[in-house]
């Protein structure tokens, strides 16, 4: 086996998690750098307005890249289980599968999205001065999206047999070729927000071809043989199983964030000229929110493994443990980043926007605005901590539909701020709007999560009475 795999099923839980949480962290924080490069180039070189343009669709982004990235982590669950029970061979089976499927939703998706791109724009309500600048941006990155399902599928595979280092590698070099290109295309060529978005799509391509180029030539147990490449409809239906959920899962909670999003970009009661700065200082904070949740991200996704390998194992009791060690990090991480947001989340803005004498009015009225969005988030981000990590657990123990629920709670909460208190009390509704999708999200995942954790356990305890019978 190659050194480069790791075996969650020994060992201490705590510190399993964190060993393979850190270059996740590591490597969300650098893959939210190719966003935050993107902003701070084009806001500070371009102006606030045209950072308007690139944020205006953030919502849209999340809803189609979040498709993607939620199907690719549910395809690699089968692989984690079947590695965690050392059946290589049933492991590449799910890989061939995988790919087959992967390739076509990449066909499917771009061609959508391409086409579809000024009817979604329209239905963001995006502002007129900014729209030229958010169609160009959000175009390039839609055509970018099988370059974000190479990467994030190799990815996956690679996570899924314990090696969380070498997708950072190739994620350290893709950032670093991200900001170069940056500069070149917007700084250097002028190609405006054009730039950022084909830097962007350049960079994943990188990482993507890197992956690829790494497991054929390093992991002999990945390498599709002939007979791992032969249509099978039961490993099918169960990849499609647990991608698809997580892909709606994602793009359900996004359906509310762009409602969210469009009644920002449109707030009635609100001048025109304000309406920008709202657009403007919810980029601005919605980057810095990206960034601050990476490591709730990180450690969700290092639980969902560990659970994965275990179950496959048949370790019940290893499973509860790790999952409430995860549970705790978050919260006392949530705790102590809220707290920076509440008091620095203002400074915190001005990577993105700067105070412009020529535009002084402007540009203070978006930092404070970002400010204000950003200290609210920060009072409700321990619950972030329970949420993602019960989350990722059901879904590592195969139960994806299940969590189709709570991404249903965060879109109803949002869809009503938006609606109902919105139009009532403008922009601070939209700064409390998150908040209630994550509470309402708690409430259900929470408790479900401890009932599959006990239906796993009962159901391994079965098996291995079975087993002791059988002998």
């Amino acid at each position: 086996m190659n050194k480069q795999t790791k075996n969650m099923t020994e060992g201490t839980p705590l510190i399993l998690i964190l060993q393979f949480a850190l270059p996740l962290l590591a490597g969300n924080l650098f893959q939210q750098l190719y966003n935050m490069v993107d902003a701070i180039i084009v806001g500070r070189f371009l102006g606030p307005r045209a950072l308007a343009g690139v944020g205006a669709s953030s919502s849209v982004q999340f809803l189609v890249i979040g498709f993607c990235l939620g199907i690719c982590s549910g395809f690699a669950i089968p692989v984690a289980q079947r590695f965690g029970a050392g059946d290589y061979t049933d492991m590449r089976k799910y890989i061939f599968h995988g790919i087959i499927v992967t390739a076509a939703v990449a066909v499917v998706v771009t061609t959508l999205t391409a086409i579809y791109c000024p009817q979604i724009l329209d239905l963001m309500r995006t502002p007129s001065d900014i729209y030229q600048d958010a169609y160009t941006y959000l175009l390039i990155i839609f055509l970018g999206i099988p370059f974000t399902l190479l990467y994030n599928f190799l990815a996956g595979v690679l996570r899924a047999i314990g090696n969380s280092r070498t997708p950072f590698y190739f994620l350290v070099f893709s950032t670093l070729l991200n900001i170069i290109l940056d500069v070149l295309f917007i700084v250097v060529f002028g190609m405006g927000v054009a730039g950022a978005g084909l830097a962007t799509v350049i960079a994943q391509a990188a990482s993507g071809v890197m992956c690829f180029l790494l497991i054929k030539f390093k992991y002999e147990i990945l390498r599709l043989k002939r007979e791992d490449c032969k249509w099978n409809q039961k490993h099918f239906r169960y990849l499609v199983a647990m991608g698809v959920p997580m892909g709606l899962q994602y793009s359900i909670t996004a359906i509310g964030s762009m409602v969210l999003q469009a009644t920002n970009n449109d707030l009635p009661a609100v001048e025109e000229s304000m309406r920008s700065v709202y657009v403007s200082a919810f980029a601005a904070g919605s980057k810095i929110k990206q960034l601050t949740m990476c490591p709730f991200d990180a450690l969700a996704n290092s639980v969902s493994t560990f659970a994965s390998q275990n179950y496959g194992a048949g370790k019940a009791d290893r499973i509860k443990k790790g999952v409430r060690q995860g549970v705790a990090i978050g919260m006392l991480y949530g705790l102590l980043i809220g707290i920076v947001m509440i008091f620095f989340g203002r400074g915190m803005s001005t990577m993105f926007i700067k105070l412009d004498a020529d535009d002084l009015a402007f540009t203070t009225a978006v930092l404070d605005a970002s400010g204000l969005y950003l200290a609210r988030l920060g009072m409700f981000y321990w619950s972030l901590g329970i949420l993602n990590v019960t989350r990722m657990t059901v879904q590592g123990l195969g139960y994806s539909a299940w969590t189709l629920f709570s991404g249903i709670s965060e879109m109803i909460a949002r869809i009503v701020v938006s609606l109902c208190f919105a139009p009532i009390f403008g922009f601070g509704a939209i700064t409390f709007a998150d908040q209630a999708a994550w509470l309402s999200a708690v409430a259900y995942i929470l408790p479900a999560c401890i009932h599959f954790m006990n239906k796993v356990a009962k159901q391994l305890e079965g098996q291995q009475n079975s087993s002791i019978v059988a002998e």
